[in-house]
C-alpha cells in the first residue's frame, strides 16, 4: 500500500572497518562475507535460480515493512548472483511508482489495492484478492508492467482504538462509528498518517461507505509512524493503522472489523519492469516460494522486531531468509 510509515534510516559499519577493529583488538577470526561482498551466499536459492550477469536496482518505499521487504528483494538476489543496485527508502507510493515507470529502478514491492486506486486511478478495490490481483496485472501491462505472485499477507488499512475505548464505547465494527459521533462528537478525534487523509481508498471513501463524518478539526494528521503511540496515549480515540504492524499487539489495540469490507485486498506484488523480467525470467520464479512464505503471522513478527524490538530492518531480512534456508 502506499505507504505511508516513516522508516529509520540505517547505517551498518563497512566490513573493513570491522575488520580492522577485530584486528585491533587481536581477534584473528574473520568476518562473514555479506550477500554481494564477494562471495555468493549458499542456501536453496544459489545453484536453483541462476541470474549470473543481470544487474537489477531494487526500490521500496520508506517505512517498516517497505524496508524489510527490499532488503529481503536485494538478498535474494545477490544469492542467486545478481548485481544489485540499492535505492531503498523512497519517499512514498508515486515517487516508488514513477521510480519503476521510468526505469530508476527494475522491481519493488507493492500493495495490490494502492496499484490499483493510486496508481491506476480507479474509485474502488475489487473484491477477493484473486479477482483484485488478475485485473490490476491485465490492466498496468499496458504500462510495462508485470505483478508477480501476490503474497499471502495483506497489509491493509484498518482504524485502531485502545482496548480500554474498545469496551468503554462498545466499538467493534467501524459501523460502530456513527452512532458514537452522533451521539458523543467529542469522542470522534482521529489521528491519521501521511496519505490515509486523502486517498480514495482511505478516510474519503471510508467515510462515504459507512455515512459518517469526522468533524474537520478532529483530525489530526500526523506521521504515520506517531497514530499508534497518539491513540496509544489518548491523543486521539481513533487512528488509521497498517493491519500488519507489529505494534497494534504490543500497545494493545483493537482493530475494528470493517464489516462492510470497504478497504480493498492490499496484499503485496513484486512489480517489474517487463523489459528486465523478459531478460531475466527466472526473477520470478526466484520469488514465487518467498511470496508463498510471507503470510500475515510472519509479516507481523517481522514488522515487530523492528518496531518494538528496535532491530535494524536489514538484519531481520537477512535473517529470516537464513532461518528459512534460503541464503546461509
Amino acid at each position: 500500500m502506499a505507504r505511508k510509515r516513516n522508516g529509520l534510516r540505517w547505517v551498518l559499519v563497512p566490513l573493513v572497518a570491522l575488520a580492522l577493529l577485530a584486528a585491533a583488538c587481536g581477534d584473528s577470526k574473520e568476518e562473514p562475507a555479506s550477500p554481494g561482498a564477494g562471495s555468493q551466499p549458499k542456501g536453496r536459492i544459489a545453484g536453483s535460480v541462476d541470474l549470473k550477469g543481470a544487474t537489477v536496482t531494487v526500490g521500496s518505499k520508506e517505512f517498516t515493512e517497505q524496508l524489510i521487504l527490499g532488503n529481503i528483494t536485494k538478498f535474494a538476489l545477490e544469492a542467486a548472483g545478481a548485481k544489485v543496485n540499492d535505492q531503498l527508502g523512497l519517499q512514498g507510493s508515486t515517487i516508488a511508482r514513477d521510480a519503476l515507470k521510468s526505469g530508476k529502478i527494475d522491481l519493488y514491492w507493492e500493495y495490490l489495492g494502492t496499484g490499483w486506486v493510486t496508481h491506476l486511478g480507479n474509485d474502488k478495490g475489487i473484491p477477493g484478492v484473486d479477482a483484485q490481483y488478475n485485473a490490476l496485472k491485465q490492466a498496468d501491462a499496458k504500462n510495462g508492467i508485470v505483478w508477480t505472485k501476490p503474497t499471502k499477507f495483506s497489509d491493509t488499512y484498518a482504524v485502531a482504538v485502545t482496548n480500554e475505548n474498545a469496551k468503554r464505547l462498545n466499538l467493534t465494527r467501524i459501523s460502530d462509528i456513527g452512532p458514537l459521533l452522533a451521539k458523543s462528537p467529542d469522542e470522534g478525534t482521529l489521528c491519521v498518517g501521511g496519505e490515509f487523509a486523502t486517498r480514495p481508498d482511505a478516510l474519503p471513501g471510508l467515510e462515504k461507505a459507512y455515512g459518517i463524518k469526522f468533524p474537520q478539526n478532529k483530525v489530526s494528521n500526523v506521521q504515520d509512524a506517531l497514530v499508534y503511540q497518539q491513540v496509544d496515549a489518548g491523543k486521539c480515540t481513533f487512528g488509521s493503522i497498517f493491519s500488519t504492524d507489529g505494534r497494534v499487539a504490543s500497545l494493545g489495540l483493537t482493530v475494528l472489523e470493517d464489516d462492510k469490507g470497504f478497504f480493498p485486498p492490499f496484499n503485496g506484488s513484486l512489480s517489474v519492469r517487463k523489459e528486465l523480467l523478459d531478460r531475466y525470467p527466472k526473477i520470478e520464479e526466484l520469488f514465487a516460494p518467498i511470496a508463498d512464505e510471507l503470510d500475515d503471522k510472519t509479516m507481523i513478527e517481522l514488522n515487530a522486531k523492528v518496531d518494538v524490538e528496535s532491530k535494524d530492518p536489514k538484519e531481520v531480512a537477512r535473517t529470516w531468509l537464513v532461518q528459512k534456508g534460503y541464503i546461509a
